[in-house]
């Protein structure tokens, strides 16, 4: 195989992941990674430098249309993101102190365990809640988004907010570490413990991946972690994929977007977690 060819294929496999990247918030590195390390066989440090790249550019293309669009929760984000990028640097910094093999595995456990937690609410499109929640009254979290699959405009209200500070900085860490840009715990996090819409916790997702990979990405480069010829088709693929998504997106039925994040995660979970028990 040339390396035109070769950067070619990695070209199409990431606009694959962008589109749903951005379709669940997950920022295209949960399909990156494992694609890059068992299709192309690129040792998983060096997929994980590229796709923290391309988590920066699937923020950048698919936040922008999230927020035009009501909905992305801007409140939500900005107080989540102090938590997330404080974990995201402490993930980097772990992550030159782990083997490879249990990079595998932790990035499998926690694909795993979020796709059992979203498939335990699969059936589940509004958010119903009577909770208090003094901490997102205080900051005025609250807020409606217009469905364009239903043709309603949604309101919610947010509730754990503490607890949601707690994942997101786990979330974080897990973001540093792996380059997946979080939103596999992000989603989950703000739709479990926050109850968050699904739509609004992908789109609030997207917006705050970017600023979290970027505060990793500088320790990834400083370790010589970002191989050029393998990020800068990952980056282009995914910034073309992620400038789809949100068209797509905003016409899916909640139940079906949740049932696409979950299977995703599962398959991707099932595979990594073999490679890392086989070494």
């Amino acid at each position: 195989m040339t390396l035109l060819q070769f950067d070619l294929l990695i070209l199409l496999v990431s606009v694959i992941a962008g589109l749903f990247g951005s379709i669940l918030g997950l920022g295209g590195g949960i399909i990156v990674i494992p694609a890059l390390t068992l299709l192309f066989n690129i040792d998983i440090r060096y997929a994980i430098g590229a796709s923290v790249v391309s988590v920066i550019a699937t923020s950048s293309s698919a936040a922008a249309t999230y927020v035009r669009e009501r909905m992305t929760n801007l409140r939500v984000a900005m107080v989540l993101e102090v938590a997330t990028t404080s974990g995201a640097l402490t993930g980097a910094y772990l992550a030159g102190h782990l083997s490879v093999r249990w990079l595998y595995i932790i990035f499998g456990v926690m694909m795993g365990y979020s796709s059992l937690m979203m498939f335990r609410k699969r059936h589940e499109t509004a958010t119903v809640i009577g909770k208090s929640a003094p901490w997102s009254d205080y900051l005025r979290l609250h807020s409606s988004y217009f469905d364009r699959a239903t043709g309603q405009e949604v309101s919610y209200r947010v509730v754990s907010t503490r607890i949601g500070l707690g994942l997101m900085y786990i979330a974080g860490v897990v973001s540093g570490l792996l380059g997946i840009g979080s939103g596999a715990l992000k989603v989950p996090a703000m739709d479990l413990a926050m109850r968050l819409p699904i739509k609004v916790s992908t789109a609030t997702s997207n917006f705050m991946i970017g600023v979290t990979a970027a505060a990793s990405a500088g320790v990834y480069f400083m370790r010589g972690d970002i191989d050029p010829y393998i990020a800068a088709p990952v980056a282009t693929g995914v910034l073309i994929g992620a400038a789809l998504g949100p068209h797509l997106m905003g016409h899916l039925p909640s139940t079906t977007l949740r049932k696409i994040f979950v299977s995703v995660l599962l398959i991707i979970s099932v595979q990594m977690l073999l490679k890392g028990i086989r070494g």
